[in-house]
């Protein structure tokens, strides 16, 4: 979930109990070096991680094309 851009971090902590610190402290252990560096910038600053940021036009969590039905 921490991985995908739209998830916010309040649907993590909503289902994990686990805070953004935590989430941001556990990729660091499970990433490799490169792939938490690029993660991360991806994220920082990000207004679809933090549900107060978002717009409220984007009402899900993921793309409408992530899940497709083959």
């Amino acid at each position: 979930m921490a991985w995908e851009d739209r998830t916010p971090f309040e649907a993590i902590e909503r289902l994990y109990g686990l805070t953004q610190d935590q989430v941001i402290r556990l990729m660091r252990q499970k990433l490799k070096k490169s792939s938490f560096k690029l993660w991360r910038s991806r994220v920082s600053g990000r207004k679809t991680k933090h549900l107060k940021l978002r717009s409220p036009q984007v009402a899900r969590g993921y793309c409408p094309t992530q899940y497709k039905q083959r």
